[in-house]
């Protein structure tokens, strides 16, 4: 580690992994409720557990997100953080935020929008705090040496705080209220955080790989191309059947096919860059997360998210499992893993230590990788048994719900076997680890 004030992505790299694991945990009482829909007090109904599960994702994510730029910032910019304390302070608001976002959800205090049910007061203090954030990681830039890297970065952060302010347009119009309500979900997930995501990457390579910079940034320049070339109007694959015109269906199908360029793209990127550099890094662990975020972010947003992505699939398999297949396995393939890379990377210089417990955390990859991809082949399957019987039988929801069991039953052990390897995940990066003799010399090559 070069600069003091890249400590402070501690603070959120910790905050983050607190988050997972609350996630982790909802998201298996939600998979309980499929199998045993009494098996929860009253106050804890699948609605409230399912929006806990969600909600957390996002926060988790996102912090995750604040953490690497705070921690690569620095080095991209040869310049300490413009702000440490404001760095700290943004900390505080955002987990004090998210800790009375799910204490409101428990008592009853939320908005109805999915993944956008923090109450106004929440919603305000989040644009606080993406405020404060974007005030210190633009003064830092705007002191330091520019690269794409750090530029990227900035335009999918910038973006992030721009579409989170349709959050708080609420139309009366249900038909305007679902088009910028995916403004919001979409743009995000399918636009700006793929500029996160790849600035992170690209960094990660640099320092894992030893590729020139000029090399790597290349690349960088033809995957955000490819991600906003596609990812902008691949927004109308969700304007199908809202009540928006059918042109969409045309405009949809073919812009999101593409969706899977950019992610095919970085698959080849990181291997590639692996290829060149034949650098021989001490942190095995962080650069197999990399590898592996590009991809299952292929096959999750990529593949997955093109099986029923085109209209004349989409209108009888939108709203069934399939598309639970493929939002589990996108979010944990592309924004999930980066931040346990970044995380991996990261926190071993931010402890002064070399990399540590490696051996935990690879097997913690193995272990959730697996267990995620089982849980998606499950969902699929589901998916595509519901499909048949509710929209080509015409079986009611409740009827076909009943001949998913066995799916549920599976996509529930899967979630334990993710538990499991969450807890090895934190266990490789939270214990000490025991530090070779010659621990100063791998910390120095590790940096």
């Amino acid at each position: 580690m070069k600069y003091e004030s890249q400590n402070v992505a501690r603070l959120y790299f910790t905050g983050a992994m607190v988050l997972f694991a609350l996630q982790i945990v909802f998201g298996l009482l939600g998979a309980t409720l499929y199998v045993v829909p009494t098996a929860l007090p009253d106050f804890l109904p699948f609605s409230v557990v399912r929006m806990i599960h969600t909600n957390a994702l996002i926060i988790w994510l996102l912090m995750g997100f604040f953490g690497a730029t705070y921690y690569l910032l620095p080095e991209e910019t040869e310049t300490e953080l413009h702000s440490p304390f404001l760095a700290k302070l943004q900390f505080w608001l955002f987990f004090g935020a998210a800790v009375a976002a799910v204490v409101g959800y428990l008592f009853g205090y939320y908005d109805g929008r999915s993944y956008l049910e923090q109450p106004m007061y929440i919603k305000v203090g989040i644009v606080v705090v993406a405020l404060i954030f974007l005030y210190n990681c633009s003064m830092t830039v705007l002191k330091g040496r520019k690269t794409v890297i750090s530029n990227i970065l900035l335009l999918g952060l910038w973006g992030i705080a721009v579409f989170f302010l349709f959050a708080f347009y609420n139309p009366a119009n249900i038909v305007l209220d679902k088009m910028f309500w995916w403004w919001v979900v979409h743009l995000w997930v399918e636009g700006v955080w793929e500029l996160v995501m790849a600035a992170i990457l690209a960094f990660l390579m640099i320092k894992l790989t030893g590729v020139d910079r000029e090399v790597i940034e290349k690349w960088l320049y033809v995957i955000v191309g490819l991600a906003l070339f596609s990812g902008i109007l691949g927004t109308g694959h969700h304007y199908y059947w809202i009540g928006l015109p059918a042109y969409w269906q045309w405009i949809g199908s073919v812009f999101s096919a593409l969706e899977i360029l950019p992610f095919f793209a970085m698959v080849i990127f990181t291997f590639t860059m692996v290829y060149k550099g034949g650098r021989d890094h001490p942190n095995k662990a962080a650069l197999l997360w990399s590898l592996g975020c590009s991809v299952m972010a292929f096959f999750g947003a990529g593949v997955w998210g093109f099986m029923h992505t085109l209209a004349p699939i989409n209108e009888y398999s939108h709203g069934t499992q399939v598309t639970a297949a493929h939002a589990h396995l996108a979010f944990f393939g592309a924004y999930a893993m980066v931040n346990l890379a970044m995380i991996t990377y990261a926190m071993p210089q931010l402890l002064k230590r070399p990399p540590y417990n490696q051996i935990l955390n690879m097997w913690s990859f193995w272990l959730m990788t697996s267990g995620v991809a089982f849980m998606t082949f499950a969902l699929t399957f589901a998916g595509v048994v519901q499909t048949h019987l509710e929209r080509v039988l015409g079986m009611s929801y409740m009827e076909v719900q009943d001949q998913l069991g066995l799916f549920y039953w599976m996509r529930l052990g899967a979630g334990g076997v993710v538990a499991l390897s969450v807890l090895m995940f934190l266990g490789s990066i939270l214990l000490p680890g025991r530090e070779p003799k010659a621990g100063r010399i791998g910390l120095q090559a590790a940096e």
